[in-house]
């Protein structure tokens, strides 16, 4: 049911219902004042009268934007998770990684029951790996290390052999593991970039909640202007974390972001992330809107952005290389989150971008839980693999 008040506006307060959306009254409220405002006017004395936090408060000296307000979370079905089946607090990053990497380490894992180290299952081991999408160079690579240091410790039993490959791959996947932090800079702006569909919105939000726990404040800048849902699932993620999104209806997503930064900065925000349209990297015009993107971010700050990143969906195997590639060259990535491994075989692509493509591998997403996205580490990430 719809109700409004003495002047025909839309209502305020928590009280008011619309389709079942129980913060429309704020939104509505923050819709008002801008209005009146942008005309010139005063907000009205009952207006003044209401309660609002001081965090509110600041959201509303902004310019005549779509700012978020607090809110109760909305349904896990909107934010695109669901809980885990065991509570997350009670379960080491390592047994969800393990469990997450499942369909690609049981390719690996399986080959280690016999009783001999001999040529066959060396090409066992070839095979699965290019299975898993490891590619022929990174297979290579790690196979002629494998065999040397077979023979130099004289290995002779599979475990063994498991135990030393878990060694080899940790090494060779230890170039994408670099520490991130935010720090030298405020805000502290990071770039979204990837296709459709590869989780980016949902990374994004993942992201914003890991900041937080590091005791960092953040704010989202909905710069996905061409989905049409896009800046309503990166509210919901807003307002379930409890921070701001800066958004505009219809407007150009380069300033969207670069108000979003300005905002930020006018706060004492640390952290700003700029979510992207998705694109495919042979959309020569998209690439070059993203290239616009960047530029108008340097003019909001000369030194910004401080992060660029490319987020990777893990089923697209060998693709997610390309999509590497091509990222690098129009933006110059400085990192990489590569999503849904627990849903594909495919997991061996870290291996085939470690060798062609040694972009930091900052975060991986290892399920749908809100804690599944996670710093990478190699050893951790070899280790899971091949338990």
């Amino acid at each position: 049911m719809r109700r409004t008040d003495d002047d025909g506006d839309e209502p305020f307060g928590l009280d008011v219902f619309r389709d079942g959306d129980p913060d429309v009254g704020q939104r509505a409220l923050a819709r008002q004042i801008h209005r009146r405002r942008a005309g010139g006017e005063e907000p009205r004395e009952q207006d003044r009268g209401r309660s609002w936090s001081s965090h509110q408060k600041r959201l509303l000296e902004s310019p005549p934007i779509l700012a978020v307000l607090r809110a109760a979370p909305p349904p896990n079905s909107v934010l695109g998770f669901r809980k885990n089946a065991d509570d997350p607090a009670k379960q080491s990053w390592l047994d969800r990684l393990r469990r997450g990497l499942k369909k690609t380490g049981s390719q690996l894992s399986g080959l280690f029951g016999g009783t001999t180290v001999d040529e066959q299952l060396f090409e066992e081991l070839e095979a699965a790996l290019i299975s898993a999408d490891a590619g022929l160079d990174a297979t290579q690579k790690l196979l002629e290390r494998l065999r040397v240091r077979a023979r130099k410790e004289r290995v002779e039993s599979p475990q063994a052999l498991k135990a030393a490959l878990a060694v080899e791959l940790a090494a060779l996947l230890a170039p994408l593991e670099r520490p991130f932090e935010v720090a030298g800079h405020r805000p502290f702006v990071i770039m979204v970039a990837g296709v459709n569909g590869a989780g980016k919105t949902t990374s994004i939000g993942k992201l914003a909640k890991w900041l937080q726990e590091q005791g960092l404040s953040v704010l989202l800048a909905a710069g996905d202007t061409f989905r049409a849902a896009a800046r309503e699932q990166l509210a919901a993620w807003g307002e379930r974390n409890r921070v701001a999104v800066i958004s505009q209806e219809g407007g150009d997503p380069a300033a969207v972001i670069f108000d979003a930064i300005q905002a930020a900065r006018a706060r004492g925000i640390d952290a700003v992330i700029a979510d992207t349209a998705g694109r495919l990297p042979t959309q020569l015009h998209l690439m070059e809107e993203l290239k616009k993107i960047k530029r108008v971010i340097t003019k909001a700050d000369p030194t910004a952005p401080h992060a660029v990143w490319a987020v990777l969906d893990a089923n697209t195997g060998q693709n997610a290389l390309s999509q590497v590639k091509a990222f690098d060259e129009a933006l110059g990535l400085t990192g990489l989150i590569l999503t849904k491994l627990d849903g594909t075989a495919k997991g061996g692509v870290v291996a085939a971008i470690a060798c062609a493509r040694p972009v930091p591998l900052v975060f991986i997403g290892v399920g749908e839980g809100i804690d599944d996205l996670r710093p990478f580490a190699a050893g951790d990430f070899a280790r899971a693999l091949l338990d």
